[in-house]
């Protein structure tokens, strides 16, 4: 189930001025850049790089997620191991805004979302 429109709205405006403030430097942006998904209840934070062995094309790789869980009216946090799974992240695993999600992601006390 998708989450309803008007959260959509609030969701959509909170990335976009996070993604707007995390972005690197325009100059550099064609090898890496950073944006987010919305897939169905979850919003997934990404990276985009351009390819080691053909630099003109890129691929998006997921590095934190957050998936809202209506019936608790939380977020859970997810971070993605080196084995491409999503993990719950134990220090903190449920909040209850994007944007506690958003400041969890940025402090990375673990090192889990970004090295």
């Amino acid at each position: 189930m998708a989450i309803d429109i008007l959260k959509t709205v609030d969701i959509i405006e909170i990335m976009e001025n996070y993604i707007e403030k995390v972005r690197p430097p325009e100059n550099i942006r064609k090898q890496l850049d950073l944006s987010y998904r919305i897939e169905g209840q979850s919003v997934i934070l990404t990276e985009i790089r351009s390819i080691w062995n053909n630099p003109v094309e890129s691929a998006e790789h997921g590095y934190a997620k957050a998936t809202f869980i209506k019936s608790k009216n939380v977020w859970k946090i997810f971070w993605l191991r080196a084995n491409l799974n999503w993990y719950a992240y134990e220090p903190m695993p449920e909040v209850s805004t994007l944007k506690e999600f958003l400041e969890i992601v940025d402090k990375d006390d673990y090192q889990c979302f970004k090295g």
